[in-house]
């Protein structure tokens, strides 16, 4: 807006004498002191020359002046002197209209009683006419305030806008401070669980892969294999003593493979007879037999997609054994009863404590099968080789079998152990459970009792005890002579051991194997 500064000035100018009718003006000023005396706005009386003949008690306050300092310079009558406003008379001029209706228009003025002023002013002409003259009423309004706010709101908003705008960098800062901080958690989190999934998987090597308690040699190969085959789909045959832990073995290959959300199925070859184990591996339809009242799946069929433990595969009926080897060959069969070939996607782990080997040269057991099933064997070592597990496994099932009886047992004495490591196990860990949930039974108080006297019995000694380093040599040759040397490519040695052949030819070198 631009400014028009006005200024009142004393001025001793002569003004020629106007005649009113006095008794009609005296009226009207009565009327303005009694009824706009009252008004809270600042109100002059104007004629036509734009010079002031009235004001009301507010405009006293407002521009602080007494009617007293006031009085011959705003009556007409009583002297010759007058407000001078050459500014205000142009305005007024300019923007009165013909009309009675208000013209609002802004003056900015340094007045010399109260400063510098914004006035919002409003002007009319009065239709009262005292011989001929019109009379003007000016209202005046002090809108310093409202008018510094308005002019100085860009500056606000731009402060305000700035002031968010830092706002906003320093949020951005914290973010980024949080972000930094989030980042650097998560690389500790994943630190973390790397050291755990690490931590983890030496726990299971050394004390229980799966429930496999133990840290002897034998063992940390049979879980080394583990490891190696887990991820793959290649058939496992789960070689060992009866009571050695293969079925541990097996849940530990399925835990560890891709297949792990879903259950391992699992078959006993040897405790079904031989006229339904067909129907409990393959299925039947309804009526394919006496007693065959509705359609069976067999565990072919339930465990698709997942992996099926054929547990002493040893036993099963040699007729049996051509459908075992088309699904494994094929991943197909038919329901008994039914002409429908049924496909499915089947990991097997199969298991026995027979030597598959004599039983193929004594004609009990398939040499095609035989051959099917041994592409990556695991022997389990029996607990007579693994006497430096004896004290972990006894801690486990003593704690076990106390908490199932509701007794504690906290004392071990060492001739107990000597004698528990002392004994052949022909039972292997399938016995020494027994013998310690025996011995829990027979303990009234904190020390192990022995039921059983195992210190008559002889320790075994096997001739065929071997290190590890020859364990592995002799497994390398007998995969090595199975594949007539074959070390690279398809169906040779370093895919059956599931290694690199370079990895395969390290090892040989380092074991001293040389082909013949």
């Amino acid at each position: 807006m631009n400014s028009k500064k006005i200024s009142f000035k004393k001025t001793g100018q002569k003004v020629k004498a106007q005649k009113y009718d006095k008794n009609k003006l005296k009226v009207f000023m009565e009327i303005f002191d009694n009824i706009l005396g009252s008004v809270r706005e600042p109100l002059l009386i104007l004629d036509p020359d734009l010079k002031v003949i009235r004001a009301n008690d507010s405009f006293y306050r407002t521009f602080k002046v007494t009617r007293e300092e006031t009085k011959d310079v705003l009556i007409y009558e009583l002297g010759n002197r007058q407000w001078d406003i050459p500014k205000l008379r142009e305005l007024l001029e300019d923007i009165l209209p013909q009309n009675s209706k208000f013209n609002d228009f802004e003056v900015e003025n340094n007045f010399e009683s109260i400063g510098h002023k914004i006035m919002h002013l409003n002007a009319r002409r009065i239709h009262k006419e005292f011989n001929g003259i019109q009379l003007i009423l000016l209202a005046i309004e002090d809108v310093t305030e409202r008018e510094y706010h308005k002019r100085h709101l860009e500056d606000l908003v731009e402060k305000r806008t700035d002031e968010i705008r830092r706002a906003k960098e320093e949020a951005i800062k914290e973010k980024q401070k949080v972000e930094t901080a989030l980042s650097e958690i998560k690389k500790l989190k994943d630190q973390l669980e790397a050291e755990r999934a690490y931590l983890q998987e030496e726990i299971k090597l050394e004390f229980d892969h799966e429930s496999i308690i133990g840290h002897s040699d034998g063992l940390h190969y049979v879980l080394y294999k583990v490891e190696q085959i887990a991820h793959s789909d290649t058939i496992v045959l789960v070689l060992g003593e009866t009571g050695t832990g293969k079925e541990l073995v097996a849940r530990a290959i399925h835990g560890l493979s891709q297949q792990k959300e879903r259950a391992l199925v699992k078959v006993n070859c040897a405790a079904l007879p031989s006229n339904l184990i067909e129907s409990e591996l393959f299925g039947h339809e309804k009526g394919a037999f006496t007693g065959a009242n509705s359609r069976h799946l067999g565990r072919f069929e339930v465990s698709n997609g997942t992996t099926l433990f054929l547990d002493e595969i040893g036993e099963l009926p040699l007729e049996l054994q051509p459908k075992l080897l088309r699904v494994i060959q094929d991943g197909e069969f038919e329901r008994l009863g039914s002409s429908c070939t049924i496909k499915v996607n089947v990991r097997i782990i199969a298991a026995t404590n027979r030597n598959l080997e004599e039983e193929v040269r004594k004609g009990r057991f398939r040499e095609d099968l035989w051959y099917r099933l041994n592409v990556f064997p695991i022997t389990m070592p029996p607990l007579r080789d693994r006497l430096e597990d004896i004290p972990l496994l006894v801690d486990f099932y003593i704690k076990k079998i106390s908490k199932r009886m509701g007794k504690s047992i906290e004392i071990i004495p060492k001739n107990v152990m000597d004698a528990l490591q002392n004994y052949h196990w022909p039972g292997n860990v399938r016995e020494l459970e027994n013998v310690l949930e025996r011995a829990v039974i027979n303990s009234s108080g904190p020390k192990l009792h022995l039921m059983d006297e195992l210190q008559t019995q002889k320790k075994y000694l096997s001739a065929t005890k071997k290190s590890l380093e020859t364990v592995e040599r002799d497994y390398i040759l007998e995969v090595l002579d199975q594949t007539k040397w074959k070390v690279s490519g398809k169906n040779g040695a370093a895919e059956i051991l599931g290694l690199n052949r370079s990895t395969l030819r390290a090892r040989m070198r380092k074991l001293g194997i040389i082909k013949p």
